[in-house]
């Protein structure tokens, strides 16, 4: 299958010195549900700008379909869609004006506009609230409205910047149906960012996880957690900061443990083991004799969190907040 992004050696540095993007290459498959996983301050949202010719590379080589992101900006932007973090639809439209707007900006009228309009209300369930106000929707409705605008023009390949941040579950699946439904029934290439696994996992054929401007691995989500070759065990015990390090040593003296991460929440450690049943029944024994006070024991098979932790030594926590450089003037986000 044919290439439609491909990305190499992808370097952005602020003007402040901040390396957003440090180094990054990988490609897209046309058709392809690809993905980019990581936490805030991962470099997502800067990788996605400088792909829709919205931010300028520092350097690297990056192409979208087939023209060179530096000299054919104006042809990709015709074949691409986007839908950003923060909504563009504007309230004083009712959402059917809003798509037609959007519609004329690219050069669309007459019947094919009104047909691809009504086509997209029903896709993604406003047709009865067509003819309302835009600032009268919901956040879930706005979402959905956005993703409409981002379509109207039929495009080639689809941006979406972390689209479901901050909706109620019932607003996420329902966006989630209609990102299948395009992939699948359209052949719309879709370039999603997130920092949900649930998001990742579902959607994405293929994903690449990045943080800190860097991608750590890649591959399919059944891949990525294959590769683990081993079950989690989230560990909390009452007096973390006390009786880390005694229990650390004593988690990795324990036969089938492979590796114990300090994971630095709630749960306070992390153990991967490849038969974590019987081996939890011995943590709870060795905890015992050594006056350590468990709180809770948990074991799963691999997530994409455990992916995300074996590579950079922590977990993805959807509320963290980077300060540092995410928060400074001109920041990684």
């Amino acid at each position: 299958m044919a290439e439609i992004i491909t990305v190499s050696d992808l370097v952005l540095v602020y003007s402040d010195g901040t390396k957003a993007v440090d180094g990054i290459s990988f490609s897209v498959k046309k058709g392809e549900f690809f993905g980019f996983l990581g936490p805030n301050g991962a470099g997502k949202s800067t990788t996605i700008k400088i792909l829709t010719t919205l931010l300028k590379k520092t350097s690297g080589t990056v192409t979208v379909a087939g023209y060179d992101i530096s000299s054919g900006a104006s042809a990709i932007r015709k074949l691409i869609g986007v839908q950003s973090q923060e909504t563009t639809v504007d309230g004083d439209l009712t959402g059917r004006e809003n798509l037609i707007l959007q519609g004329h900006f690219q050069q669309m009228s007459g019947i094919g506009l009104k047909n691809r309009v009504n086509e997209l209300l029903i896709l993604v369930g406003l047709e009865s609230a067509a003819d309302k106000r835009a600032r009268n929707y919901s956040g879930g409705m706005k979402k959905r409205l956005d993703l409409a605008s981002a379509l109207v023009h039929k495009p080639q390949l689809l941006f979406l910047d972390e689209p479901t941040t901050g909706l109620d579950p019932q607003s996420r699946n329902a966006i989630w149906a209609y990102l299948e439904r395009i992939n699948k029934d359209e052949g719309i290439t879709i370039f999603l960012t997130t920092q949900y696994l649930e998001e990742a996992d579902r959607l994405c054929k293929r994903l690449a996880i990045i943080d800190f401007g860097k991608i750590v691995t890649s591959g399919t989500p059944i891949q990525l957690k294959q590769e683990i070759g081993a079950d989690s065990i989230k560990i909390a015990i009452e007096n973390c900061e006390r009786d880390k390090t005694r229990a650390r040593e004593l988690l990795e003296s324990l036969d089938g443990v492979s590796e114990v991460v300090d994971i630095g929440t709630e749960e306070c450690l992390n153990v991967f083991a490849k038969k974590a049943g019987p081996l939890v029944a011995d943590i709870v024994r060795a905890f015992d004799s050594s006056e350590i006070r468990l709180v809770s024991v948990t074991f799963s098979s691999p997530t994409l969190d455990d992916v995300f932790l074996r590579h950079t030594g922590r977990s993805i926590r959807t509320e963290e907040l980077v300060k540092a450089p995410s928060e400074m003037p001109g920041g990684r986000r």
